[in-house]
């Protein structure tokens, strides 16, 4: 056996004194002291998933105000139900040739008028006989066209929106200024036409007749009104001329002993506005921030942002001013998120600032108000338009069976600033809480005294058997007499039987 198979294992060498180590070369290691230690904690014994918190960021535009019923603002509202139903079958008789129109005709706009179940139509025009008259033209044939009164206010308004055709050139300039890319959709704008007092064809009118100011566009979702010329007198915003006046006049009421500025900014919140101190001290602290014109560059405006509100603010205070009653839907304001670059949450912005909107919740849909613009249910300042609309609104009022002593309709007063009274008109009593969501539907119910379907005799159409029928007629044309009926025994004696009614002439009468 080989010798070097019989030698121990290479044992490991001995260690180097520092000096021979340097130099060969190599460098001792020095002792680590904490290799008992852990280096890691030990793991838990089950994982702990925890969320991470956000950071917070203070952004006063996004403080949640709670939204607070004011029953002036939903009397305005409830007070319109019969108009709106009204005005609706206007639209629909207006369009036809010479204002006339047959009840069987009127029975294919059921979906229109917000009907979903079966109406005698004849019953609900004679609950309006201030607009409506029903008139017969030929046999089985009943028609209905708008009464001298009636009439009358629908011609004085197509005159007044012809004479302000400037107004609504400006208003539509001014809302084409506002947006971003200064050009809007003809379906979005037709939106607002009533609003705004535009005539009913503004796009074929208005819009081709000042080429100075605007031009139709062709774009990928349809036509749109463009702005060609900016003008920058316009470009003033209502709340801009508000603080102009009021800055005059608190310099006219100024009278102080020490004219010395005030330690603190007063803050003047509308009359009735119940807010906590939280929400106030929000409202304030929004209201010092820089105002920011609704016709300025807002590109650079940051999504979310409290500038970004104080801006959208602004437009929708500006849209506001410009339409007639100082209120719209607040649908009708989401179709321009894209050119306003409203945020989603648009109706949710608005009950965050009760200090210049209120949104009632009365009706089929949300609508909000310039506070600023009402009192007490009324608006302050009344153009034509509206005295138009009070003087609709008193025909819809008149009853169909007036007390004696009571007004008719021909006493109404001429020209556009005789508006009929009405009772109701400045009651700010509050309705009752359990009418909820007013509909058509519930409104027909109304005015039909609660009486359900079942109540009337339906015939193969969705209005009334008989409505087209004409009524009875006798025999020869002349005018009715007055007959008188008596009471006589048959026998002729007084101890006879039960009396038969007879004629003056002796013959019996038929009994039923």
């Amino acid at each position: 056996m080989d010798a070097k198979l019989l030698l121990p294992f290479p044992s490991a060498p001995a260690a180097l004194h520092p000096a021979t180590a340097a130099a060969a070369g190599r460098v001792p290691k020095s002792l680590f002291l904490g290799a008992s230690l852990p280096l890691r904690p030990p793991p838990p014994p089950f994982p702990l998933r925890l969320r991470p918190r956000p950071a917070v960021a203070v952004v006063v535009a996004q403080a949640a105000v709670k939204r607070r019923k004011e029953v002036p603002f939903d009397n305005v509202i409830q007070r319109d139900k019969k108009l709106k139903l009204v005005l609706k079958l206007r639209n629909i008789l207006v369009a036809q040739p010479d204002r006339v129109m047959s009840l069987r005709d009127l029975g294919r706009f059921r979906r229109d008028l917000g009907l979903t179940r079966k109406r005698r139509l004849i019953a609900l025009l004679k609950r309006f006989p201030g607009v409506f008259e029903i008139v017969e033209e030929g046999v089985y044939s009943l028609r209905f066209r708008l009464t001298p009164p009636a009439e009358r206010l629908y011609l004085d308004e197509l005159r007044l929106k012809n004479e302000s055709e400037g107004l609504a050139v400006a208003k539509l300039r001014k809302l084409l200024m506002m947006s971003q890319e200064k050009r809007i959709l003809i379906e979005k704008i037709a939106h607002l036409k009533h609003d705004l007092g535009l005539p009913p064809e503004f796009r074929d009118t208005i819009c081709l007749r000042y080429p100075q100011y605007f031009r139709i566009v062709r774009m990928d979702r349809g036509p749109a009104l463009e702005l060609t010329h900016w003008d920058p007198e316009l470009a003033v915003s209502a709340a801009e001329l508000a603080e102009e006046e009021n800055r005059a006049r608190e310099a006219e009421e100024r009278n102080l002993i020490i004219d010395r500025p005030l330690r603190f900014n007063r803050v003047r919140l509308p009359k009735g506005l119940k807010l906590t101190r939280g929400e106030a001290r929000r409202i304030a602290q929004f209201k010092e921030m820089p105002y920011i014109s609704p016709y300025a560059d807002f590109s650079h405006l940051g999504s979310g942002s409290a500038e970004k509100e104080k801006h959208a603010c602004g437009v929708v205070h500006e849209i506001l001013s410009l339409t007639v009653e100082k209120r719209t839907l607040v649908d009708h304001l989401t179709h321009f998120r894209e050119e306003f670059r409203f945020s989603q949450s648009l109706r949710g912005m608005i009950i965050r600032h009760p200090d210049m909107f209120y949104v009632s919740f009365k009706g089929d849909r949300d609508s909000v108000f310039l506070r600023e613009a009402y009192k007490d249910s009324q608006l302050v300042e009344k153009n034509k338009l509206v005295l138009l609309k009070e003087k609709m609104r008193a025909l819809v009022a008149v009853p169909r069976f007036p007390r004696r002593g009571a007004a008719s309709i021909g006493e109404e007063g001429e020209g556009i600033n005789g508006s009929l009274q009405l009772s109701d008109e400045g009651s700010d009593e509050e309705y009752d809480e359990d009418e909820g969501l007013s509909d058509m539907e519930d409104l027909i119910s109304e005015l039909s005294g609660g009486k359900s379907d079942a109540d009337y005799q339906w015939g193969d159409g969705w209005f009334g058997e008989n409505d087209d029928a004409p009524p009875e007629f006798g025999d020869d044309d002349s005018s009715p007499q007055e007959v008188k009926v008596t009471m006589k025994n048959a026998d002729g004696s007084a101890n006879g039987r039960a009396p038969v009614p007879v004629f003056p002439d002796g013959r019996p009468r038929e009994r039923w």
